[in-house]
């Protein structure tokens, strides 16, 4: 059993500044990528960031330079800064996980809504 939990959504004015948390815990042979996911109500659930087990990392165009991806063992954190208000989303951690040494698979944190308004 892998489980994600994330933390560290709310309400932030245009401008301001969050930071999310993901811990992965269970049953963790290794830990491949982790990364944030977001969507809007009406949109597609897109890629924000994610972190490569080389250290690697990736954005999305909108969000390069304001967003700031890292990871340290089985946590993945996002630094949100200069938020507006298009960020407002439900944000998902988003793991590439080996429970075991042949099974990979893709795990999925419960969401964490990030509102921006004035």
């Amino acid at each position: 059993q892998v489980s994600l939990v994330e933390s560290g959504g709310g309400l932030v004015q245009p401008g301001g500044s969050l930071r999310l948390s993901c811990a992965a815990s269970g049953r963790l042979f290794s830990i491949n990528d982790m990364g944030w996911y977001r969507q809007a109500p009406g949109k597609q659930r897109e890629l924000v960031a994610i972190s490569s087990s080389d250290g690697s990392t990736n954005y999305a165009d909108s969000v390069k330079g304001r967003f700031t991806i890292s990871r340290d063992k089985n946590t993945v954190s996002l630094q949100m800064s200069s938020l507006k208000p298009e960020d407002t989303a439900v944000y998902y951690c988003n793991a590439g996980i080996r429970e075991t040494r042949w099974a990979l698979n893709r795990h999925w944190g419960q969401g964490t809504q990030v509102v921006v308004s004035s």
